[in-house]
C-alpha cells in the first residue's frame, strides 16, 4: 500500500496530511522493542506504568500488550493554567493516580516530549511520592525545543523540529486516532480547515 493509498484511507484527515514521517509499521515495531527491553529490565518487579492522558493512550494500550510481566497501569489528567503558567511547564492536576507509588518501580510512559518543562513538573510530583525508582519512556523525542534535562530511560524516535500528528499526536483535537505520524499541510495549520 503506498503512502497516497494511506492517506486516501483516512478521508478528511488523510488529505490534511501532508507527509507520513513515520509509519504505522514503524511504530509497531518501535514499541514492540520498548516492551521487550521493559519486560527484561523489570522482570520480578511489578512496576506501574503512568501516563498522561490523552495522548498517551494509544502507546500505553500498544506496549500493553507487549510487555510480558506483571504490571499496572494509571493515569493522571492534566489541565493547562495560563500561557505564562504553561511556559514555566506548570499544569493543573485534574485526575491523580489511583495506585500509591510509594515504594513502588514506576515507568513513566509519555507520547511526546518537547520542552521537557510538563514532564520535569509530572516528574518533580511523582518523586515527592517516594517510589522505589522512577524512569522515563517516550516514544517520540523532540530535543530541539528541550529547555531542561529529562533523562529518557526508553526512547523510540527522535522527530524533527515539525509539528506532527499521529498516533495520539493531536492538533485541535483531530488527528489523534491516525496510525502513523505525519505532517500537516501549511493551510490546515493557519487555520483554514473548519474545525469540527
Amino acid at each position: 500500500m503506498t503512502n497516497d493509498d494511506i492517506l486516501a484511507k483516512y478521508g478528511e484527515l488523510g488529505r490534511d496530511i501532508r507527509e507520513i514521517l513515520i509509519t504505522e509499521e514503524q511504530i509497531r515495531q518501535k514499541v514492540n522493542q520498548l516492551g521487550e527491553q521493559i519486560s527484561q529490565d523489570y522482570a520480578d518487579k511489578n512496576p506501574v506504568l503512568v501516563g498522561v492522558l490523552k495522548g498517551v493512550l494509544f502507546l500505553m494500550a500498544d506496549l500493553l500488550r507487549v510487555i510480558t510481566i506483571p504490571n499496572e497501569v494509571d493515569f493522571l489528567a492534566v489541565a493547562s493554567y495560563s500561557a505564562e503558567a504553561r511556559q514555566r511547564g506548570m499544569v493543573r492536576l485534574i485526575k491523580d493516580l489511583e495506585i500509591p507509588i510509594d515504594g513502588r518501580h514506576v515507568l513513566f510512559v509519555e507520547d511526546v516530549v518537547d520542552t521537557g518543562l510538563t514532564l520535569g513538573y509530572l516528574l518533580r510530583s511523582l518523586r515527592d511520592r517516594n517510589p522505589a525508582s522512577l524512569e522515563v519512556c517516550v516514544l517520540f523525542n523532540k530535543p530541539a525545543h528541550r529547555l531542561i534535562d529529562i533523562p529518557l530511560k526508553y526512547k523510540g524516535f527522535d522527530l524533527p523540529d515539525r509539528f506532527v500528528v499521529g498516533y495520539g499526536l493531536d492538533y485541535n483535537e483531530r488527528y489523534r486516532n491516525l496510525p502513523f505520524v505525519g505532517l500537516l499541510k501549511p493551510e490546515v495549520l493557519k487555520g483554514k480547515v473548519k474545525d469540527k
